[in-house]
């Protein structure tokens, strides 16, 4: 693959909307093999959906599945963003997943496994040439130990870049780390695909949680999730949404406490401000503003 459109070094301003434009607090997969999910999911209240035509797809049902894909693209989901998960571009399939996604009217195209720079240039210039639009973004999984050992270079790599997805399931695995409450053993890859993403101004998603009859444990890694920072969480099943959507709601009580701050702050003459015995200064400004916006946008999908 030419990489037509490939960039040495990501510029200052996006073609991806930047976090925070939409809500991304639940990312449901769902196969693309399998039609009868694909329409359940149009009536389900996750903030989008995945399709997912890599590990969720057997090589025999990949040209059926992205069939299907497509079509389910082309209907939409309502107000929910929609992705692709292709397969990676060491594969046969990954050009004809990637003109799927073009065709369908994808919000996001998903890259599997991503060690480097190269596949994210591979895929933004199959997009380019497939003629997507340029807010048609680039999401990469991080899967292995080597995606974040390349994260400052992967981050960097294509203006479409939109969001970094954590793989946990194949983190521990190949970092022969236990599934443990907590995610101890995960801390640090967690830790450096938030910093990248905020020197980045990229999404930051969580990954899936396995034990999908523990309520509990789901609920309390979601919390623990948005405690850390992340926009929002990878989901396998239509049960683990309210979870999410709970976790990654801005809470009403600080979205109002926001509002006083930024009331208070225009009001004031660019001096020192008081908010409820606390000092104001333009960082919790911005802070505050965010948070707002970010209600307003749940406020409108909804």
């Amino acid at each position: 693959m030419t990489r037509t459109d490939g960039a040495a070094s990501r510029p200052q301003t996006m073609c991806a909307e930047p976090p925070g434009s939409r809500p991304l607090r639940s990312l449901l997969f769902m196969p693309g093999s399998n039609a009868r999910a694909l329409e359940k999911a149009r009536g389900l209240p996750a903030d989008g959906v995945i399709i997912d035509l890599e590990d969720a797809v057997a090589p025999d049902q990949k040209e059926g599945a992205r069939d299907q894909a497509r079509a389910a693209l082309a209907q939409g989901m309502g107000n929910r963003l929609t992705a692709l998960r292709i397969n990676g571009v060491d594969t046969p399939w990954w050009r004809d997943d990637v003109a799927a996604a073009v065709a369908g009217g994808a919000d996001a195209v998903v890259i599997p496994k991503v060690e480097s720079p190269a596949p994210v240039l591979d895929v933004a210039g199959a997009l380019f040439l497939e003629g997507a639009p340029r807010s048609l973004a680039i999401w990469v999984m991080l899967e292995t130990p080597a995606s974040f050992l390349a994260l400052e270079a992967i981050a960097r790599s294509h203006p479409r870049l939109g969001a970094l997805v954590l793989g946990t399931n194949d983190l521990a695995h190949g970092l022969k780390a236990a599934h443990v409450p907590g995610r101890a053993p995960l801390s640090a890859a967690l830790s450096m695909a938030l910093l990248t993403a905020r020197a980045h101004g990229l999404a930051a998603l969580d990954g899936v949680y396995n034990r999908l009859k523990d309520t509990a444990g789901l609920e309390e890694e979601c919390r623990a999730g948005a405690a850390l920072g992340f926009d929002g969480k990878t989901l396998i099943h239509p049960g683990q949404i309210e979870a999410a959507n709970t976790a990654f709601a801005p809470d009403p009580d600080a979205v109002a406490n926001a509002r006083k701050l930024v009331a208070a702050w225009e009001e004031s003459d660019g001096g020192v401000v008081r908010v409820d015995g606390h000092m104001v200064e333009d960082m919790h400004v911005r802070d505050a503003r965010d948070l707002i916006a970010r209600a307003e946008a749940l406020r409108e999908q909804q």
